[in-house]
């Protein structure tokens, strides 16, 4: 049950970052947390205590469930490339105006080895891979593979958490479900067993699907790398630590 007399704040989530903050949260005298998940993955790992899954209907549903929750603090913990939500969140935080803070794990910096090609979308991806690969480990999710469907002389081994729909388009190859963190090893056999030439990939940082880079960087294997899109203005921490000291300061205001 919540209770009236703590602070309530609103973990918009479905990260790793989110989930451990949750759990360091429920620690904390006087604060209580509601997590949201986005409910996109068939079998979310659902952190414990109090948790809603499903979208919230845009701004407008965002600012009504803020008011009938009486949320008190909103954390937005949300992956770095699911930035609709965080736009909504500024809107609704800034409508029913309490305090907003958005946990965004730093980017992955490309370093001595790597070979990148640095794209701003999953279409631009798309394009250069027409020159640049034969056989490609597309790792961008279920929902980005129609973008790559039409390029029909490229072989992809598409990995991601839930397999697609039975009506989506997808380009020629293989489907592999799989859920990280991934390990060095494991990623390195992938690239050599299917004799991957390119790896397209997001740059979501953090070190669950790093070992991907890593294995990379050892083969020579080119990588393209989707940037991040723009978030909205606001106070910022790029940690768990930077979350738990923000809502320290805000609950003793």
């Amino acid at each position: 049950m919540l209770s009236a007399e703590n602070k309530r704040v609103l973990i918009l989530g479905g990260t790793g970052e989110a989930a451990e903050l949750g759990a360091r949260v429920a620690t904390i005298k006087g604060i209580e947390a509601i997590a949201s998940l986005a409910g996109r993955t068939r079998a979310p790992s659902v952190p414990s205590g109090n948790v809603r899954i499903g979208g919230f209907g845009g701004v407008d549903g965002l600012v009504e469930y803020l008011h009938q929750m009486k949320i008190d603090l909103l954390i937005d913990a949300t992956h770095p490339f699911a930035n609709q939500i965080s736009y909504n969140a500024a809107a609704a935080a800034n409508e029913v105006a309490i305090p907003r803070l958005m946990l965004i794990r730093p980017a992955w910096k490309k370093v001595t080895g790597d070979r990148w090609i640095e794209v701003d979308s999953n279409a631009a991806a798309a394009d250069i891979l027409k020159n640049q690969a034969n056989r490609v480990f597309l790792t961008v999710g279920r929902q980005e593979l129609s973008t790559f469907a039409y390029l029909q002389d490229i072989w992809f081994l598409m990995r991601m958490i839930d397999p697609p729909g039975k009506d989506a388009l997808v380009p020629p190859g293989i489907i592999l479900c799989d859920r990280g963190p991934f390990v060095l090893e494991n990623e390195r056999n992938i690239l050599i067993q299917h004799n991957i030439d390119a790896i397209v990939s997001k740059n979501s940082g953090g070190d669950a699907t790093y070992a991907k880079i890593l294995a990379a960087r050892e083969l020579g294997v080119e990588v393209v790398m989707v940037k991040r899109p723009t978030v909205p203005a606001g106070e910022q921490v790029a940690d768990v630590d930077g979350a738990v000291a923000w809502l320290l300061n805000q609950l003793h205001r």
